[in-house]
């Protein structure tokens, strides 16, 4: 029997639906293990068709096109090493998540994902059929089992594995990013190791898929729980790791150890990834966005330089008569910083046509927060003229705390295809800034040094929509407000868990109001980047009309 076991991992990024591109990137894969002596070459779940394919999935034509994919694949990969790839596998008038190992020119044996998430993000109950506890597959003469991502995350599968005479565990995943992901995954996977004493090989993707990051960050686990291996996160890598068998079985030689960075720096990754794929995936070039001079258009100008390039960027000051002289510096010396294209385009001819035509309708009506919505759907109305005519996709701007309780007019500064920031809570906004003015990294497009200058950072937020406008006028200062949507949004707090953690019950029930009254803005908002475990869109889904509240 062979001592020695090299599998080759291919921590890469998939594209959903282009089901040919990623059987090039797994036949690229394929050949590096083959070059390097692999006995088995690994891809993540459902790598055939992009993860997560949601209902496509269930689409006869395209499910066909994949398993047909993977056959082509296991021809073609005839004379060198194993091929073990995800996709959908129709049989029996069920749909499966499986695991295919390709081999001899065929596929020679599949495994069935057992456990289907069902929460947050994750719908797979309404999609797949949960296949049967299975046994290993051989590779040679190694038998090996793997658990498909959730699977994983419970004792059974993996134990039924063990005792059907799997020697090692190999588990494909698509696993997204949220904040502190990943010691969540690394204590599951050290508790399945520890139960059944076999070693243990984490297999992720890597990439962006409308508002998720796969963040990769691969990695290896001998018994007892003891790392061995630890790929880069966020990298595409293509990786090999070796086994050797001794008398106590196998075990995983001591390899690659990347360190993680940081949770500012992994959430800002997240934000430049998830807008470059968002972009590349659908096929964008170019972003525009207004250019405010506040902290929020800051900040996306930047995640787009760094994620894009300076010269995809195009950011637009569009400046009403209350529009501060500040304000126009400081945009301008933000996009000058992060060598953006920067265009100066003033509304007030345009409001001033608007206000004439409205004015025999709203003859003996008081001035209110129409006139100052009408400022800001104007500028929504040539922002996407200018995205139509030079055919550069509109980001939207709105953080969480906004997004959260409605501050954002909609068909205004909510239009546009995506927001970078939609899950970033205000005061992380302003930390988030002074993180990337203090840090640069190699994976970013845009410039070192400070892009967002100190001014932006540190002067009262406002929208400047009337005279001396303040958010605080309108909401809580943002530590309160951040504070309180954390309480009611991230941990489903009652007004009672708010009074308790300080805060005043008016103030509880008024944002608690504004989130119950927003939802129908959400509902209609752009994607935007994933990184926490309760952001708005699948993570959080509550009805519009909706009269519950907590009294």
């Amino acid at each position: 029997m062979a001592d020695t076991f090299r599998i080759t991992l291919g921590q890469l990024n998939p594209t959903v639906g282009d089901i040919a591109g990623n059987a090039a990137l797994a036949r690229d894969a394929w050949d590096q293990g083959k070059a390097a002596g692999a006995d088995l070459v690994a891809l993540p779940e459902m790598f055939i068709t992009g993860y997560n394919a949601q209902d496509l999935v269930m689409k006869p034509v395209f499910r066909d096109a994949a398993l047909a994919a993977i056959e082509a694949l296991a021809a073609d990969c005839a004379d060198g090493p194993a091929l073990a790839i995800g996709g959908p596998l129709f049989e029996d008038g069920k749909l499966y998540n499986a695991y295919f190992i390709c081999r001899g020119g065929k596929v020679a044996s599949k495994s069935l994902k057992h456990h289907l998430p069902n929460e947050t993000v994750f719908d797979e109950v309404r999609v797949f059929d949960a296949g049967p506890l299975g046994g290993p597959y051989s590779v040679g003469n190694t038998r090996i089992g793997s658990p498909i991502c959730e699977d994983a995350w419970h004792e059974d599968v993996a134990e039924t594995l063990a005792e059907t005479g799997a020697e090692f565990l190999l588990v494909p995943n698509g696993s997204p990013y949220y904040r502190g992901k990943f010691d969540t995954r690394m204590n599951h996977m050290v508790a399945r190791v520890i139960e059944t004493e076999l070693p243990l090989i984490y297999l992720n993707m890597v990439g962006g898929q409308d508002d998720q990051v796969f963040d990769g960050a691969s990695f290896a686990l001998n018994p007892g729980g003891a790392l061995a291996v630890q790929l880069p996160a966020f990298d595409s890598v293509v990786a090999h790791v070796d086994l050797e068998r001794g008398a106590e079985g196998w075990r995983v030689v001591e390899g690659e150890k990347a360190t993680h960075a940081d949770e500012w720096e992994q959430d800002y990754r997240v934000m430049v990834q998830s807008l470059r794929d968002y972009m590349r995936k659908t096929g964008f070039k170019k972003v525009l966005l207004g250019m405010s001079g506040g902290i929020d258009s800051a900040i996306v100008a930047t995640i787009a330089v760094d994620a894009l390039g300076a010269e995809n960027v195009r950011c637009v000051m569009l400046p009403s008569e209350y529009t501060s002289e500040e304000s126009l510096e400081d945009a301008k010396a933000c996009a000058n910083a992060i060598g953006a294209h920067y265009d100066f385009v003033p509304i007030s001819e345009g409001r001033q046509a608007i206000t004439n035509t409205l004015a025999p309708l709203f003859e003996g009506t008081e001035t209110d927060v129409t006139e100052e919505n009408i400022q800001s759907r104007l500028r929504g109305l040539l922002l996407m003229a200018l995205s139509n005519k030079f055919g550069e996709m509109l980001l939207t701007t709105g953080n969480k705390s906004e997004v959260a309780v409605g501050y954002a007019t909609i068909y205004g500064d909510m239009s546009g295809g995506y927001n970078p920031i939609k899950d970033l809570y205000k005061t992380r906004v302003f930390e988030t800034c002074r993180w990337r003015n203090e840090n640069h990294r190699d994976w970013m497009m845009g410039p070192a040094g400070e892009v967002i200058p100190d001014r932006i950072i540190t002067k009262p937020p406002t929208a400047e929509l009337r005279e001396d406008q303040k958010d605080s006028d309108s909401l809580p200062d943002y530590p309160e407000l951040d504070a309180l949507l954390e309480l009611l949004v991230d941990r489903e707090a009652s007004i009672a868990d708010c009074v308790d953690a300080g805060f005043e019950k008016a103030t509880a029930e008024r944002i608690e109001h504004l989130i119950y009254i927003s939802e129908y803005k959400r509902f209609q908002s752009a994607p935007g980047a994933r990184l926490t475990p309760r952001a708005f869109w699948l993570d959080r889904r509550y009805p519009i009309a909706n009269r519950w509240r907590d009294r």
